[in-house]
């Protein structure tokens, strides 16, 4: 069993008192990973398009730098995306860090909707899908995927075949879409038997026409596809007990992996 967090924020400036006592917080109740929102640590997307590089670099090197304290200070592996930028280009990432090394993960497949066009802004290559971020912590499998990849099969289907336990999701989810992403959420952790700890931001952005509010309802979904413990829509933290086990006897009960290997077998030895 291990502790894990997720952390529901709005975007933070450049001063790391605001994260630093939910860091503590979740130490003291045993947490050895903490998961944040999209646009946590940089500006929401449509306040990005606006930004200068240099000013968009100067606020990610400045809390990438904060959290890797942060990680080191408490003993925990942070999860979080980034918005880092190379040859003055922005791509959109999420950070695993831990007291001693950095990974990145390029989210692969972007929003690109009249309204919030990601995939134009960042440069991210669009390319042939890879296999989502995976690490194994403290006896239990975890994969990382952007927000926005959770709509697509092939992400889950990796994530079966690399026997993770836990999906780490970040997320920016706004508007009316609080039902649907519970509902999806629900049905992706009982139909793939893994626990999915969703942390998504809060705040408001208002442009000409749109006001943006981003609801929260961070939450776990259990291997059995329940909500076992949600936030709702103000700046919280949660820290919740997931179990290698859990996923193991969902696996085994529901026997969706091994109706497939059975017949992939059959495949395989035609």
């Amino acid at each position: 069993m291990i502790q894990i967090a997720a952390l529901q924020m709005p975007t933070q400036g450049m001063d790391p008192k605001g994260l630093e006592p939910y860091f503590k917080t979740a130490h003291a109740k045993g947490a050895k990973l903490v998961l944040l929102g999209e646009y946590v640590l940089n500006h929401f997307f449509k306040e990005l398009e606006s930004m200068p590089v240099n000013m968009i670099k100067d606020q990610s090197d400045h809390h990438l730098a904060m959290i890797r304290e942060l990680a080191k200070k408490y003993d925990m592996v942070v999860v979080a995306p980034l918005v880092q930028v190379k040859a003055k280009k922005c791509y959109k990432t999420i950070v695993k860090v831990t007291p001693k090394t950095t990974h990145t993960y390029f989210q692969q497949i972007l929003i690109n909707y009249g309204h919030w066009d990601e995939e134009k802004f960042f440069a991210n290559e669009v390319k042939p899908l890879e296999d989502p971020m995976v690490f194994t912590h403290e006896g239990v499998r975890f994969g990382v995927i952007g927000g926005f990849e959770a709509h697509f099969n092939h992400f889950f289907d990796r994530l079966n075949a690399r026997d993770v336990d836990v999906l780490l999701l970040p997320t920016a989810a706004t508007f009316d879409s609080h039902n649907r992403w519970r509902e999806l959420l629900k049905t992706r952790a009982f139909l793939h038997n893994l626990y999915i700890l969703r942390a998504n931001r809060v705040g408001e952005y208002v442009d000409k026409e749109l006001k943006w509010k981003f609801y929260g309802d961070s939450m776990l979904l259990t291997p059995m596809g329940e909500v076992e413990a949600v936030l709702e829509d103000k700046e919280s933290l949660m820290v919740m007990p997931v179990e290698r086990k859990e996923v193991r006897e969902a696996k085994r009960l529901w026997g969706f992996e091994k109706q497939l290997k059975r017949r992939q077998a059959l495949e395989d030895n035609k």
